[in-house]
């Protein structure tokens, strides 16, 4: 299939003028009638357990989609699912898992340093010295090569 920069080289090349004059058109056309939306995009609202009471009253009262709740309350859908189907954020517990996730996001934007967690543990070989003579050193895995799209 020819893009539509090729499909207009074309037309240059055999000399077709009123196509490559045609085609300007419609795209002076085109941007004419173009235009620009500001985004859909949210900034969510911190979830509480009356928005979140809120939300289940939208669903139980109307007839709304997910989506269109998010939407007039200002959150994400996402977090809208959460609350219906599994009644997270109604209670107002700081050590609910959810609060604990919002607290520790909160402090990852901050820059805080993270809590100290102990390194994880490798499992030691035998040294070369200690090894039984004869036997083998143990190989690690050799890693996966990595597929690229022209590949195939």
């Amino acid at each position: 299939m020819a893009t539509l920069k090729e499909f207009e080289e074309s037309l240059r090349e055999h000399g077709m003028h009123m196509a490559l004059a045609l085609l300007e058109r419609l795209r002076e056309r085109d941007r004419a009638t173009r235009t620009i939306k500001p985004a859909r995009r949210l900034t969510g609202r911190k979830m509480t357990p009356e928005l979140a009471r809120a939300i289940l009253d939208l669903h139980a009262s109307t007839g709304m989609t997910q989506q269109e709740i998010a939407f007039k309350v200002g959150v994400n859908q996402g977090r809208v699912n959460e609350v219906i189907k599994r009644g997270k954020w109604l209670d107002d517990d700081p050590h609910a898992p959810e609060a604990v996730a919002r607290d520790r996001a909160k402090a990852r934007l901050r820059a805080d340093p993270p809590a100290e967690r102990p390194a994880a543990r490798r499992p030691v070989g035998k040294p070369a010295a200690k090894r039984a003579k004869g036997t083998p050193p143990a190989r690690r895995p050799s890693p996966q090569g990595q597929l690229i799209f022209g590949d195939l």
